[in-house]
């Protein structure tokens, strides 16, 4: 498959790689995969990307399409080499060489490869004005590579083109990856330093709090958010009612927001949380289902590790085993099924 793959890209990039000449059935299908990707239909655009670059179509773009798919489907290496076939394709454009390097430089993260992902943000610098993004991108392979003092250079420099709470979270979450949460929680301070001007940023606020395990100020902001009309701040606050163990209000919460968010998949998912708590197996496993069927890339992965650990509830270790095995074959990076998917071989053996 590799050598095919590396044969096609030859004999394609050698073309102009555009949309002259294809039929419209080709166009339309190169357009469908960017809709789908756009969607979280990450499978279905990755064939449809890969059937572009069969047919010619916009090669480096197609190429790049189907790593961001092949990243969202957690397959780092299948990724990294659609990135560099794409970055080896004639006429590149600057703008979508600085993307596809950004990308790649994540997948060798994913995969420690951190030698690689150093040298492609060094290319983004010595090649691109410095952003936010890739400060940001440039911290987390510093970080990785145990260079503290350089990440936090980087990350106050991210922080400081974009003072915002996504950025101040996301710092935060690279250091609490790392085991440095005290780190990354001045972030989160600072971006508390200012005040909230509309419901966004009440819910936003609630977040943060949320992190910082404040859950008196977390619940104060969210509900401001929710009175301002934020349907997010619904499923904030009944994650935090679950931190206070009041599945009640949890509960009901997240009824809130399946009833008025347009993808109720989260709150699918924090009823199944409330149903783990009290003991209801049976009536998680049916609000995983419906999560599952609505769920994007972001909501499916906690689904699915829910589902897993019903099934360990309900001491049927087969199941679980089969469904710890599946999820890891989706997110090998996390630790923690790693662990329960030992654990459930050891029941299952025994």
């Amino acid at each position: 498959m590799k050598n095919k793959k590396t044969a096609l890209l030859l004999a394609v990039c050698l073309s102009l790689g555009t949309l002259a000449g294809c039929s419209t059935e080709e166009i339309n299908n190169y357009r469908q995969a960017e809709l789908d990707l756009a969607d979280g239909n990450f499978q279905t655009a990755l064939e449809e990307y890969e059937t572009a670059v069969s047919d010619g179509i916009k090669v480096a773009e197609s190429y790049r399409g189907a790593g961001v798919a092949n990243v969202r489907l957690g397959n780092y290496e299948a990724a990294i080499e659609d990135f560099t076939q794409a970055l080896n394709c004639e006429k590149v454009g600057k703008a979508l060489k600085k993307d596809i390097l950004s990308y790649r430089a994540a997948a060798y993260l994913k995969t420690k490869s951190y030698e690689e992902a150093l040298t492609d943000c060094q290319a983004l610098a010595e090649g691109y004005d410095m952003d936010a993004d890739l400060y940001f991108l440039s911290g987390e392979v510093a970080l990785a590579m145990d260079s503290y003092e350089e990440a936090a250079s980087y990350f106050e420099q991210a922080y400081g083109e974009d003072a915002t709470y996504d950025m101040a979270i996301r710092i935060y979450a690279v250091y609490l990856e790392q085991d440095m949460e005290a780190d990354g929680t001045r972030y989160l301070e600072a971006a508390l330093s200012g005040e909230a001007k509309n419901a966004q940023d009440h819910c936003d606020r609630g977040r943060v709090y949320y992190y910082m395990d404040d859950y008196d100020n977390a619940s104060e902001e969210l509900k401001q958010a929710i009175d301002g009309g934020n349907t997010e701040a619904m499923a904030l606050l009944g994650m935090v009612y679950m931190e206070q163990k009041d599945t009640a209000n949890a509960r009901s919460m997240f009824q809130q927001y399946v009833s008025q968010a347009e993808n109720g998949a989260k709150g699918y998912n924090g009823l199944a949380l409330c149903d783990i708590a009290d003991g209801d197996y049976d009536s998680a496993l049916s609000n995983i289902s419906s999560g599952i069927s609505a769920a994007d890339a972001e909501d499916m992965q906690s689904l699915l590790f829910n589902e897993m650990v019903v099934y360990e509830k309900k001491l049927d270790f087969a199941t679980a085993l089969q469904k710890a095995e599946e999820y890891m074959n989706m997110y090998p990076d996390d630790k923690t099924a790693k662990k329960e998917l030992a654990f459930l071989k050891t029941r299952v053996e025994s």
